[in-house]
């Protein structure tokens, strides 16, 4: 009999981090090794919300804290909801985890039964459908296509829902492919989902602060308030305030959820850092301005990755609103043979043979649940992004 439950063999590790530890090996190993697969920002974390952590130290505020939140952070977090999405919670309302995974983590154990399903678009989030699988639920997909810009139609989210259907899982700006919906957009899905009140949403804005192009950020509860009572509206400071190793994400919804939520998380980690907790109060009440900065930064390697990876043979490249990703096909790569011999079959072999070839590592499609496309992360210098995309437009001219 194995030690190791059943459970995990629906599971598997994620691929992203498994890019960015086969780069790292190949890097310690004196190879020359560009890293794409990164979901985090290069920028550091600002002074303020460094200097509210030392604050915090030096006062001792170093102890357990509230399984799900410090007083100060769930007053900051209602501020926030109200100030820039127009929506009204009470700090009842408002869980903290150690990041927003933990929060979509806590909220699918919290509420999922056996045969629940879950509807995830395509492409996703690798954690989605494992986080669901995990929690005793189906995930079950809805397929978007590159000439949609990577997004759901209104009639295919409401040819996928059954009465078994419990959540939609729905993150816009999109990992992988960098897609948000616009308010028009938004209310199309909305106004499926006001027609079926046994769906909940579970919302992943995290990338809300990163628009571009003068794209204007909506989240479904702020879009159609009648669907507020059925909402977990999840977020964090990982992404726009350059703190992914701080570990702060927050939802905030109904009481009854947030509560069940909390019972979750006071069975495994119990409350986040303390210190990482005060920190965030800083972020969400500091000053905002470098905000639109740090997006005008991105949007401008946005457009140099869109414009070299579409000027590399076999590849196609979507321009997206947001995020720090782009999610380009490689279906004119499919079939040729690599420099090392290999015909390349899929995504899969593309990346690996991209990687070997030239150092470039990326995360392929499959991963996210479409294929044949692979996602690069722009989170990165301006000067590794060129010589990155230079290398890629060279392997694709190698292949035969």
């Amino acid at each position: 009999m194995s030690i190791i439950a059943e459970s995990l063999g629906r599971i598997k590790p994620s691929p992203t981090i498994a890019v960015t530890t086969k780069a790292a090996e190949l890097k310690a190993a004196g190879r020359d090794v560009i890293g794409l697969g990164a979901g985090e920002p290069d920028f550091d974390t600002p002074e303020n919300i460094k200097a509210a952590a030392k604050t915090a130290i030096d006062e001792g505020k170093t102890k357990y804290t509230a399984v799900d939140g410090i007083p100060e952070l769930k007053k900051a977090i209602c501020a926030k909801f109200k100030r820039e999405n127009g929506l009204d919670y009470e700090p009842s309302q408002v869980s903290v985890g150690s990041g927003g995974k933990q929060v979509i983590y806590n909220a699918l154990i919290a509420t999922l039964n056996p045969g629940d399903e879950v509807l995830i678009p395509t492409p996703y989030w690798v954690s989605y459908p494992d986080m669901v699988l995990l929690g005793g639920g189906e995930p079950k997909f809805v397929e978007t296509t590159a000439e949609n810009n990577f997004k759901m139609r209104p009639e295919d989210l409401e040819a996928a829902i059954t009465p078994k259907t419990k959540w939609l899982i729905f993150n816009s700006p999109s990992n992988p492919s960098g897609a948000g919906y616009n308010r028009e957009e938004l209310k199309a899905l909305t106004d499926v989902l006001v027609k079926h009140p046994h769906v909940w949403i579970m919302t992943d804005d995290m990338y809300e602060h990163l628009v571009y192009d003068d794209f204007e950020f909506v989240t479904p509860a702020q879009v159609e308030p009648s669907l507020y009572d059925r909402t977990l509206t999840m977020n964090g400071v990982s992404k726009a305030y350059s703190m992914t190793g701080w570990r702060i994400g927050y939802a905030a919804g109904p009481q009854e959820l947030i509560k069940a939520m909390a019972k979750v998380q006071s069975q495994s980690t119990s409350n986040p850092c303390s210190v990482s907790q005060y920190a965030s109060v800083e972020a969400l009440n500091g000053p905002q301005e470098f905000l639109k900065e740090r997006a005008r930064v991105f949007q401008e390697r946005r457009d140099l990755v869109v414009r070299m990876l579409n000027d590399a043979e076999g590849l196609s490249c979507p321009t997206p609103e947001g995020a720090f990703y782009v999610y380009p096909s490689c279906a004119g790569a499919i079939g040729k043979k690599a420099p090392s011999g290999k015909v390349i079959e899929n995504d899969l072999d593309f990346v690996s043979e991209l990687l070997e070839s030239e150092g470039v590592a990326v995360v392929h499609g499959e991963a996210f649940g479409l294929s044949p496309h692979f996602r690069v992360s722009y989170a990165t210098s301006t000067e590794a992004l060129t010589e990155a995309c230079t290398r890629i437009q060279k392997f694709c001219a190698s292949l035969s």
